[in-house]
């Protein structure tokens, strides 16, 4: 061991010694001075060794002691400032990933706001303002002589990507600006740039003693045997050649791997716009005419984490303007990286279609395919490309189930690819194409949409343009609309970067032209009508005059009639390809259901089978309230059958969220109208009472007729009637006659299969995990089919398996509204006030806290209406 190195220790030992006990504050700057020699910054250095050992061992432990005597008796010492000035400079001034660690453990550290936590935050945001995070991250990527530890890089990685959570945190009201996220991660992407600028400048250096090793090997040392006199000593420029090798054979070397972990994990937490629209225009520059820059911005990509590699490449090709610069930010990766490549060429353009908003569609698809066309490398992988596209374009379940903009999206991919695609490129997978096209036409012509109609007229007529450009040109009509005019526009191809003509061939005829622009004088012109010479007969022939004619109650003429049975509705749904047959089906489906209630039972299972899952085919006006209506006509026709049905469905396999919610949305319009009665008499007839005239229930007792009424009432009131003067008698009510509940006998089909199986998982559908959703849903729903039997003999029985299953989710995640579930349940009134009163005193969430109150009140309530219901009246 060095005899220096436990000088060292034993010279930090007693400086904290003193900086921890010493009020004299000479003695204090004198120690501080003295620790200062060890950061090689005073006109005394000491020895390489030395300062090597105070900097990686014994500096943490003085940063420590002065954080720890940071406190306004210990600073107003000297009153000047130069021992807040002394201490202050370890931190900005030594190795600043030690420095930032102490600051952020002593912020982390420090309870509530105080003197020593602001000055801490202080010191912190002059320590980001200085650059100390550039000198801290080009540090990390320096070449290392010592082993590194991955748990301190670890650690630091989580201090500077989490700053402004942590500080956010520590500070909340107290915090500083620079540490609010939208002002922390630009400077974060400063710090990038000036961390990567060191990097290619030591890398510069390294190239250089390369070439001096060169040089020196070449030439040797020249002998003294041919020299007269005494030898000469070798000159400064032949040292430092000699001296090169040397350097190379430590086999040191630079890495961007720290720097490439912080990109990744910002971009991961979502702030990859804040640091790539600093760092993406910097490096556009600083690539165009340098090499070793290009080759470090690879190397800054390649060595991003599998995790990040998705949230880092989208960032790149959002802020990314041309196809030139992703290419020269990310070379070759495409080819190298696997991950990569299943990024760019699979989710960017098949899976994250969202990213058309806000105008980024298009730049974004003209940029990533750009990117693939402009190396002879990656062309292979935009064939593939264009293959992958078309498969999924040519698709009829795409077709049906993607939405609009989806489809927009993958046919503007498409016409890019053709445009960066050379003739023999082309030419070579031409079967292929026109297979794909052929399919994709006749899917999207059957549509009844009309954009995806146009859409595949414009992608078949490019597509046939370019694989047949001797032939007749495939033509179609449709409406010359905005995006009819930009898909034409990605069609054409134009220059792309450095992508030679040959690469890409010949250019394609154009597929459509626009029509001509008229100018502004032309369309005024145009919309001012020519003026009439003198004498013309013009007003004469006016039809201004003539009164037009009511075609309000007009009715569109169809061909197909409307259907009389139910059967022939269920064939029509089910098999017709007739549109207009199938559309009168659908309309006319509730009312034949409710007038044929016999037929209807014969096939309402299939019925209600077909109607949940019926998808549209054309754009019928409230298809889906057309749909659950028949659907609830057929469950109110026959409950029994349907109802077992439905809710045997409702945890079946293969099924959507949007069905289920469906089923119960039915369930519960059934069970409404079954639970009320079927018809009211309408005694109000011929014409509406008068203004200010009441139809009262009470009047029942006074009219004409009334048994109950006895004899001298029935004639005063005859008295009154003849001498009363009235406009408008109003509309008579009686009293409405009580009819059997139709719910009461059927409702246990609809409220107990659903509480069956609701804890069992199965593949596409988990009530109790991930489908939320429809676990709030399933609990309205029991809720209300509770609520409607609740004057069923059945009521007591529903209300016990609603609150077992209500109290099966009382430690689920998501908060769940509280009800009044308790009614005629003194059983379990115990248990669940033990519960209600441990979620009102422990639990975190405020809100539950507050309904489980209100819910323990409702309880006292009905406890003292039970007990003093059974308690004996005097």
């Amino acid at each position: 061991m060095d005899p220096a190195l436990p000088a060292v220790r034993l010279t930090v030992q007693e400086a904290i010694h003193t900086l921890s006990s010493s009020e004299d504050v000479g003695h204090i700057l004198s120690t501080l001075g003295t620790l200062k020699r060890y950061l090689g910054e005073t006109e005394d250095p000491v020895r390489p060794e030395e300062k090597e050992e105070f900097a990686t061992v014994q500096f943490s432990a003085v940063l420590r002691c002065l954080v720890s005597k940071l406190s306004p008796g210990w600073l107003e010492l000297s009153p000047d400032g130069q021992l807040e000035r002394l201490s202050e400079s370890f931190f900005l001034d030594g190795p600043p990933d030690q420095a930032f660690l102490v600051l952020m453990e002593a912020i982390e550290s420090t309870a509530g706001p105080s003197f020593r936590l602001m000055k801490m935050a202080r010191l912190l945001d002059k320590f980001l303002s200085m650059g100390r995070v550039a000198a801290l991250m080009e540090e990390q990527c320096r070449p290392q002589t010592k082993p590194s530890f991955p748990l301190f890089q670890e650690t630091l990685l989580s201090k500077v990507v989490g700053l402004p959570d942590l500080l956010g945190n520590r500070l909340q009201r107290d915090n500083r600006t620079q540490f609010f996220p939208q002002n922390y991660f630009p400077l974060l992407g400063q710090e990038v740039v000036q961390a990567l600028k060191a990097v290619v400048n030591f890398l510069q250096e390294e190239t250089l003693w390369t070439m001096a090793a060169v040089v020196a090997i070449a030439c040797p040392e020249p002998s003294s045997a041919s020299v007269v006199g005494p030898a000469p000593r070798p000159g400064p420029v032949w040292r430092l050649l000699s001296e090169g090798p040397v350097i190379l054979r430590r086999g040191l070397h630079c890495s961007v791997s720290f720097i490439s972990r912080v990109l990744g994990k910002v971009c991961i937490q979502g702030r990859k716009r804040e640091i790539l629209g600093v760092l993406v225009p910097q490096l556009t520059v600083l690539t165009q005419d340098s090499c070793l820059w290009q080759r470090v911005c690879w190397r800054l990509v390649e060595q991003v984490p599998d995790r990040a590699v998705e949230a880092v490449l989208t960032g790149l090709v959002e802020a990314a303007p041309r196809p030139e610069v992703l290419s020269r930010l990310l070379g070759n990766l495409v080819v190298k990286n696997r991950k990569a490549q299943f990024v760019m060429t699979r989710k960017l353009l098949f899976l994250q279609y969202q990213h058309t908003v806000l105008g980024l569609k298009t730049p974004m698809v003209q940029s990533l395919l750009g990117y693939l066309a402009l190396d002879s490398q990656r062309r292979p992988l935009l064939v593939q490309v264009l293959k992958e596209l078309l498969e999924t374009w040519g698709s009829s379940s795409a077709v049906r189930h993607a939405p609009l903009e989806q489809q927009c999206y993958i046919s503007k991919a498409i016409l890019v690819c053709l445009a960066h695609l050379g003739e023999p490129e082309l030419q070579d997978i031409r079967d292929e194409l026109l297979a794909s096209m052929m399919a994709g036409v006749k899917c999207r012509l059957d549509s009844s949409l009309p954009p995806v109609r146009r859409l595949g007229m414009i992608v078949a007529e490019v597509i046939s343009s370019r694989i047949h450009p001797e032939g007749p040109p495939l033509k179609f009509q449709y409406e010359d609309d905005e995006m009819s005019r930009e898909l034409l526009a990605l069609a054409a191809p134009g220059p792309v970067g450095d992508c030679s003509s040959e690469a890409r061939g010949p250019s394609p005829a154009p597929v459509a032209t626009e029509p001509p622009v008229e100018t502004p004088e032309k369309t005024m012109e145009s919309a001012v009508p020519p003026a009439q010479p003198q004498g013309s007969d013009s007003e004469l022939d006016s039809d201004d005059e003539f009164i037009p004619y009511d075609m309000s109650g007009d009715k569109e003429l169809k061909s197909t009639k409307e259907p009389l049975y139910i059967r022939d509705c269920v064939e029509a749904l089910t098999t017709s390809e007739d549109m207009e047959r199938w559309e009168a089906s659908l309309k006319a489906l509730e009312g034949l259901v409710y007038r044929s209630p016999m037929a209807t039972r014969e096939v309402s299972v299939e019925l209600a089978k077909v109607l949940l899952h019926l998808e549209e085919k054309t754009c019928v006006a409230e298809f889906e309230q057309l749909r659950q209506n028949a659907l609830v006509a057929v469950t109110v026709t026959d409950p029994e059958q349907v109802a077992k049905y439905l809710t045997s469905q409702f945890y079946g396999l293969n099924y959507s969220l949007r069905q289920r919610m469906d089923i119960l949305d039915v369930l519960v319009l059934a069970a409404q109208a079954l639970s009320r009665p079927r018809s009211l008499q309408r005694l109000c007839q011929h014409s509406p009472p008068a203004s200010g005239t009441l139809c009262s229930p009470a009047l029942a007792v006074s009219q004409p007729g009334n048994a109950m009424a006895p004899g001298w009432q029935a004639v005063v009131e005859e008295r009154i009637r003849s001498k009363t003067r009235r406009f408008s008698k109003g509309c008579p009510r009686r009293e409405l006659s009580g009819v059997p509940n139709e719910f009461n006998s059927v409702a246990g089909y609809f409220f107990f299969p659903l509480l069956q199986h609701f804890d069992r998982p199965l593949v596409t559908f988990d009530l109790l995990g991930d489908d939320q959703l429809v676990l709030g849903r399933l609990t309205h729903t029991l809720a209300s089919l509770m609520y409607l039997a609740v004057n069923t003999t059945v009521a007591v029985p529903m209300g016990k398996a609603l609150l077992e299953f209500v109290w099966a989710l009382r430690f689920h995640v998501d908060t769940v509204p509280t009800e009044r579930l308790l009614g005629d349940l003194p059983d379990e009134l115990l248990e669940a006030r033990s519960w209600l009163a441990d979620v009102a005193e422990k639990d975190v969430d405020e809100d539950c806290r507050a309904l489980a109150v209100r819910a323990l009140l409702l309880l006292e309530k009905l406890k003292d209406k039970l007990l003093s219901s059974s308690s004996p009246q005097p």
